[in-house]
Parts: C-alpha cells; structure tokens; sequence
C-alpha cells in the first residue's frame, strides 16, 4: 500500500514508518525539515510539504492509497490552539482534490468536555486541565471529521498517555468512547506505548470495522 504520513519526524511517526517499511508498505514521509528524517530504506521517500496547504499537500497525495497523521502541536496555557482542525482542513481538501479516500489519524484520549471525570486525581485535576487546549481542538477535528467528511474514509484513533517505547505483543483493547474502561467503568490503564499506537493504526487500514469511526485504545496488562 501507498502511505502517505505526516508529522513524521515525531516519536510516534517514526515508530510508523518503520513499522510501514517492515510490512512491505511504501512510505512518502511529509515533513517540514527533510534532514530530520535519518532512516534510509529503499520504499521511503521524504519531501518537503506545508500541513497548512492543501495546494502544497495535494501533489504529495497523488496516486496514494492512504494518508496517516501523527501530527501534533504544543499546548498553550492561556489561549486556544488551532492546528488540529486547521491542518485537518488542508488535509482533508487536499485529499478530494488528489483523489484518496482512505485515512488514519491519532488524537487522544478526554478529547470530550467532560469525558475525563472518571480519571485519576491527577489526570482529572492536573493534567487534563493543562492540555485543556490541545484537547478542545482534537475535539473539533473529531467533529469536523464526523460532520462533514462523509465522504472519506477515515479513523480517528484515541491513544491515552503517550511512552517512547516500541511496540509489544500485548492484545490491543478497543473502545468507542473517550477511554477504554474496565469493568468497573474506569480507565483500564494511563499510558501506552508509542510503537502500539502505530501498530494499531497501520492495523486498521484493511479493516472496515472503524471506517468513519472515532476508537479509542490501549494495549492489555
């Protein structure tokens, strides 16, 4: 298959890559900085492209067969953030105009107001209300997504707290919702690995079962 991955550069895009590259795919790596990419393999290609521009998109899209994102942009305190919708918007235009229907996108975990009540203490009172902004616009790309790109066939994929860490073997567990819980309805884990993260997006590429799906997951004690 013919991938086209953005926010490449990032831990969780180069666990992708590679991961793509082991299972035969060809990866064109969309990147602000082409030097930041150091892995070499004969199906990689790195280009230069814009996130904010459909026109600058549109060209590394064509003749894919699907686009993953792995984007992500630094939280603000004491002000709102855009990039997720606005780049989701490039995207998304740029897709149409080149033809591809097919994509996979991460996001996160609590991106609902509210969603993260039944959340550790710190989770709940620290550290969701610290990324408060970055949450709010990965939720209104999820609806951006949901509302107006029916024509598309994406996946939004729901990781909780992101660990450098490469895949593992453990059973990924899924959920439609903002969590995974457990039985008692509470948050089975805090983290997952980034390697996981990217085995799973790359294993829902043949799977119908989330087209036009919001999943979240995590990996199995």
């Amino acid at each position: 298959m013919k991938l086209s991955i953005l926010g490449a550069t990032g831990q969780t895009g180069l666990f992708l890559i590679s991961q793509a590259l082991q299972q035969g795919h060809e990866v064109k790596a969309l990147v602000r900085n082409v030097s930041k990419i150091t892995i070499q393999h004969q199906n990689l290609k790195v280009v230069e492209a814009n996130i904010f521009s459909s026109e600058s998109l549109e060209e590394h899209f064509k003749g894919q067969d699907t686009v993953m994102s792995c984007l992500g942009f630094q939280y603000k305190l004491f002000s709102s953030i855009s990039g997720y919708s606005d780049s989701m918007k490039a995207i998304v235009t740029a897709m149409r105009q080149a033809g591809v229907k097919r994509m996979v996108t991460m996001t996160s975990w609590y991106t609902g107001p509210g969603s993260g009540i039944n959340s550790s203490f710190f989770i709940r009172n620290l550290l969701i209300p610290l990324i408060k902004s970055v949450l709010t616009n990965m939720y209104e790309m999820e609806q951006y997504l949901e509302m107006e790109c029916s024509d598309l066939n994406w996946t939004v994929v729901r990781p909780p707290g992101l660990q450098n860490n490469p895949a593992t073997d453990k059973e990924i567990m899924t959920s439609e919702g903002f969590f995974v819980p457990g039985d008692d309805g509470y948050p089975v884990t805090n983290t997952v690995a980034r390697g996981d993260v990217a085995r799973f997006m790359l294993s829902v590429l043949n799977d119908e079962k989330w087209t036009r799906k919001i999943v979240a997951m995590c990996c199995k004690a």
